[in-house]
């Protein structure tokens, strides 16, 4: 599974973070990042509903 976070779109909303707090996370300034390890959550549900709660479409999953 490939995620992407498009950094030209993201507004620090912090959804995901949220959402998926084993797979995203913040950077400094407020906006997503994959955590650099996040192993098994991947596959998780968790990741669709991150995607989902996103309120501008930052996050991409294939």
């Amino acid at each position: 599974m490939q995620i992407d976070i498009d950094r030209d779109v993201c507004i620090g909303a912090g959804q995901c973070a949220l959402a998926a707090p084993k797979v995203f996370t913040q950077d400094d300034d407020g906006f997503s990042e994959l955590l650099p390890q996040p192993g098994d959550a991947l596959v998780g549900p968790m990741v669709g509903e991150a995607v989902r709660a996103c309120p501008v479409q930052a996050i991409t999953v294939n």
